[in-house]
């Protein structure tokens, strides 16, 4: 069990620096980023974009000699970036100043790029305040409205990642409305499925799932007992698995705003771990997704 964003930096710092490929990374905030994570003995950056731009910058935050792969356009930057960890000169790819769409095109590019048949999806990881242990939420980011056959692939990423991670055997929630299967709630009916799947062992990761499980239940032991509701998860959830981008999005911008949380992120599927935060995140977020990334890259 993971308790904090510091025990991620602390246990990626002790596997020793991995390589990270950061794709049009001409840019302030995530060459910050790169400075924190060599700092903290936790990756070291390969940046690839325009030289002109990333060298003065570089100097500027006190970079050390990093190497720099020229490549001024940043469509064509984040499919280097992608073939570098593809070759295996780095072991987690990083978005910088790109659209997302051409960054997700160098991680899908046939030849050079990161695919693997598995379903992209996305994990966001949260650090809330007064809770015992890191939330795992998935997929607030990338897979929209999900049927069943989609969330058995995002759940059983998400649970190789977990597994990566050092949970030997998470607690999985299936968020819904409520805790009865009802037809005109199709969320309710997935919940249902993939606990049936899970019992016919359809994951390859020792797990939990429960299903369909309102959000207060997954949280609370008193509101399961008051429901008459018997849990095995109630209150110590690993990984809460969203029934649509809406919910996650919903969720977890709320936990950030309301709450004071922390996210980390990570897209899932892929051939590495591949980071892709917001444009307007800051370094220190930036700097733990990286953690997060090169501890799952190392221990995957």
């Amino acid at each position: 069990m993971l308790r904090n964003f510091e025990e991620v930096i602390e246990q990626t710092r002790k596997l020793g620096g991995r390589e990270v490929a950061v794709a049009a990374a001409g840019d302030r905030e995530v060459l910050e980023a790169v400075r924190l994570a060599g700092e903290k003995g936790v990756a070291r950056g390969l940046l690839v974009g325009d030289e002109g731009t990333i060298r003065p910058l570089a100097e500027e935050l006190g970079l050390g000699d990093l190497r720099v792969v020229h490549e001024p356009d940043p469509a064509a930057a984040a499919v280097r970036a992608a073939e570098l960890v593809h070759r295996g000169e780095a072991q987690v790819l990083l978005k910088g100043l790109v659209n997302s769409s051409d960054f997700m095109r160098g991680v899908l590019h046939p030849e050079k790029g990161l695919r693997t048949g598995r379903l992209l999806s996305h994990l966001a990881v949260f650090q809330i305040p007064g809770t015992p242990k890191l939330a795992f939420h998935t997929d607030g980011g990338i897979n929209i409205a999900p049927d069943l056959e989609a969330k058995k692939g995002i759940l059983a990423n998400a649970l190789a990642a977990l597994a990566a991670l050092g949970y030997d055997a998470p607690k999985v929630a299936a968020i819904t409305a409520n805790e009865q299967v009802n037809p005109k709630m199709p969320a309710t009916v997935d919940a249902a499925g993939l606990v049936e799947a899970w019992k016919a062992g359809a994951f390859e990761v020792p797990c939990v799932v429960e299903g369909p499980i309102a959000l207060d239940v997954a949280l609370s032991p008193e509101a399961a007992r008051h429901k008459g509701i018997e849990s095995a998860v109630s209150g110590d959830v690993d990984l809460f698995l969203m029934p649509n981008i809406e919910a996650g999005n919903v969720a977890g911008k709320s936990l950030l705003h309301y709450a004071g949380a922390q996210m980390a992120g990570l897209v899932l599927g892929a051939a590495a771990p591949v980071v892709l935060t917001s444009r307007a995140e800051t370094a220190q977020g930036k700097l733990i997704s990286i953690a997060l990334a090169c501890l799952a890259a190392a221990k995957g």
